[in-house]
């Protein structure tokens, strides 16, 4: 879930591919698999982000799904990834995704407040930042994330993503990083 009590900073996060920080093996659990996307699967990506704050509704979803991924459905086959519960329910999902650039990009990582806190979320940046360098070999992998997401950072910190100070906003952001962990001990 965000945290919209503080101030949203956004930021960019790199895995470095000259110094890899080997990924960890992670395990689901119980009854919990991964699933690649399948047609038809959009509604439950728009329910998974809006369920995680990320869109006000799910129509505010599905247009963002329409414009920046339906015209790629062939790629999302391989590329989307969602995690399904023990009932058939997906809950979580992270896509491998590119920037503009055609860099790799860890992209819309997000598990449904009810499958928080299992190990789902380490579980896909592991595959998602291993898909990357399978299918991009030797690229710096990207990601952007937010001071909402916190607790997010430090999956991708253990993972070896580094932030980068890329914003005007950067140090006031990591102030508020700052700021939350000491609030949490």
């Amino acid at each position: 879930m965000l945290d919209k009590r503080i101030p949203y900073i956004e930021f960019l996060m790199r895995r470095n591919p000259q110094n890899p920080v080997p990924l960890p093996e992670r395990h689901l659990p119980e009854g919990y698999s991964l699933a690649f996307y399948t047609p038809g699967d959009e509604g439950a990506w728009c329910r998974i982000e809006t369920a995680v704050g990320e869109f006000a509704s799910e129509t505010e979803a599905a247009t963002y799904f329409q414009k920046n991924f339906a015209p790629f459905s062939d790629e999302l086959r391989q590329r989307m990834m969602f995690i399904v519960d023990p009932e058939g329910e997906k809950v979580a999902t992270c896509t491998a995704w590119r920037t503009e650039k055609q860099r790799p990009l860890l992209h819309w990582l997000a598990v449904k407040p009810e499958a928080q806190q299992r190990g789902v979320a380490s579980y896909l940046a592991v595959k998602t930042t291993a898909l990357l360098e399978e299918l991009h070999p030797n690229q710096p992998i990207e990601l952007h994330t937010q001071t909402w997401s916190h607790q997010a950072i430090g999956i991708y910190e253990k993972l070896g993503y580094e932030l980068i100070p890329s914003t005007k906003d950067y140090e006031k952001g990591l102030a508020i990083l700052e700021r939350v962990v000491e609030e949490a001990f």
